[in-house]
C-alpha cells in the first residue's frame, strides 16, 4: 500500500499568523481566550482573530475587500502551504477544505456579503478562484470531525492513486450563530475552559485556520506517516455522546488495526477534550476500554478554544511537530481529575521520546475520528 505522509503545514489564529508563532505561544502557555460582550447573549470567553491584523497581512496578497474573513483566514494558511511545492502542477493536487459552518456569518443582516456566501459549495468556488485552480475543493462537513475526517479523504485519494498530493484546509469563525447555539445547551464556559478537570463548565468557541500538505512523496526531513485512520459513529444522541465511548473506542480500535499496532505502542495521545461534562466522561471510558489510561494525554482547547471544523486538523498538526520535536505541550486548564475514569494528564511541556501518536476527535450526531501518526527513522 502507497505510504502518505504530512509535509509542511500553516496554522492562522489569534496566537499567531504562523506554525511557529503557533508553537512558540503554545510552548509559553499563551491562551487565545478573551472576554467580549454580545447582545444576544451578554459576556463570553473566546478565541478571536484581530480583524485588523488579519486586514494588514492580506494586504500582500490581493483584493481583500472581495473575500470574508474566513475566506482570508484560508488562504493565508494554503498560500504558505503552497509556497513550498510551487513546481508541483495543480493538476496533480486535490484541495480540501474542511468546515462545520463556514461563511455562516453572513447570513447576519449586517454583513455587507451576499447571503448566497453562506453556502458550503460557494467558499469552495472562492477559493477554487483565487488560486485558479483546475478543479473546485472538496468540501467534507461532518461536525467537529471535519479537518480530521478532510486528512483521511486525502490519505485515500492518495493512496488510490487519484493523486499524488492534497491541500487540506480546514476554517471556522466565532458567530452569533455557534455562539447562540452552544449557549442554548448551557455548555459555554465562564472562564477559560478547563478540559478533563472536576470544575470544569464548558467550552469557549475560537476561531482558526490551518493547512497542511499530505503527499505520497517521503519528506527529506524527518517524515511522519500516517499509519491508520478511521471513524465511526455511536449513533446515540444528536448532541450527546455515547455514554460507553463505544464510537470511540470502535475508531481507535480500527486505526490500531489498519496501523497493525497495539494500544501498547502509542506514545502519546491528543485528545478532543472540549471542558464539556459528556464529553471528557465519554472519551476517559473510552480511553480506558482501550487499555490507554497511561499514556500521555493532552487538550488543547484552553490554548485556542474549540475552533470546530478546524480543531481536529490544528490538532493533528501539533500532534506531528511533537513527533518532529520529541516534545508534548501542557493540557493548558487542567487542573484535578474530573472524569470518573483516570487519565495521564500532561501537566508540563516538556521533551520526551516519542514514536507514534494517535489524535481523536467527536461531535454532534454521533460521530468519532481517530488517526495515528508515526515517526519514520531511517
Amino acid at each position: 500500500m502507497r505510504k502518505v505522509y504530512l509535509e509542511n503545514h500553516q496554522i492562522v489564529s489569534p496566537l499567531g499568523s504562523t506554525s511557529q508563532e503557533n508553537i512558540e505561544a503554545v510552548t509559553q502557555g499563551k491562551s487565545a481566550m478573551q472576554s467580549y460582550h454580545s447582545p444576544f447573549m451578554g459576556d463570553y470567553v473566546a478565541g478571536k482573530i484581530s480583524e485588523i491584523k488579519l486586514q494588514e497581512r492580506f494586504k500582500r496578497l490581493e483584493n481583500a475587500e472581495a473575500y470574508t474573513k474566513l475566506e482570508k483566514m484560508m488562504i493565508l494558511a494554503v498560500a504558505e502551504v503552497l509556497q513550498a511545492h510551487q513546481e508541483i502542477p495543480k493538476e496533480k493536487i486535490v484541495f480540501i477544505i474542511a468546515t462545520t459552518k463556514g461563511n455562516v456569518d453572513a447570513l447576519a443582516e449586517e454583513n455587507p456579503f451576499s447571503k448566497e456566501r453562506a453556502k458550503l459549495p460557494q467558499l469552495a468556488k472562492r477559493l477554487q478562484h483565487y488560486f485558479k485552480l483546475p478543479e473546485t475543493p472538496i468540501v467534507v462537513s461532518n461536525a467537529c470531525i471535519s479537518g480530521g475526517l478532510a486528512v483521511s479523504v486525502a490519505k485515500k485519494l492518495i493512496q488510490n492513486k487519484t493523486y499524488d498530493h492534497a491541500v487540506v484546509v480546514g476554517g471556522d469563525l466565532v458567530s452569533e450563530f455557534t455562539l447562540t447555539g452552544f449557549n442554548s445547551f448551557q455548555a459555554l464556559a465562564k472562564g477559560v475552559c478547563e478540559p478533563f478537570s472536576k470544575d470544569r463548565t464548558g467550552i469557549n468557541i475560537g476561531e482558526a485556520a490551518a493547512a497542511v500538505w499530505v503527499t505520497s512523496v517521503k519528506p527529506k526531513e524527518e517524515a511522519i506517516e500516517i499509519i491508520g485512520e478511521a471513524t465511526a459513529n455511536d449513533a446515540n444522541h444528536i448532541s450527546g455522546p455515547s455514554r460507553t465511548g463505544e464510537g470511540l473506542y470502535l475508531s481507535v480500535q480500527k486505526a490500531l488495526q489498519e496501523a497493525g499496532i497495539l494500544a501498547s505502542e502509542i506514545d502519546y495521545i491528543s485528545a478532543h477534550g472540549t471542558a464539556t461534562l459528556f464529553n471528557d466522561e465519554m472519551e476517559s471510558i473510552a480511553f480506558h476500554r482501550l487499555g490507554l489510561q497511561h499514556t500521555p494525554l493532552n487538550s488543547l482547547k484552553a490554548y485556542y478554544g474549540h475552533t470546530l471544523g478546524a480543531s481536529a486538523l490544528l490538532e493533528l498538526i501539533f500532534s506531528q511537530v511533537s513527533l518532529q520535536e520529541n516534545r508534548v505541550f501542557k493540557s493548558l486548564g487542567y487542573k484535578n481529575q474530573g472524569t470518573s475514569k483516570a487519565l495521564n494528564m500532561i501537566t508540563t511541556t516538556e521533551h520526551k521520546s516519542l514514536q507514534i501518536a494517535l489524535k481523536t476527535a467527536s461531535g454532534f450526531g454521533g460521530c468519532n475520528f481517530a488517526m495515528l501518526l508515526k515517526k519514520e527513522t531511517e
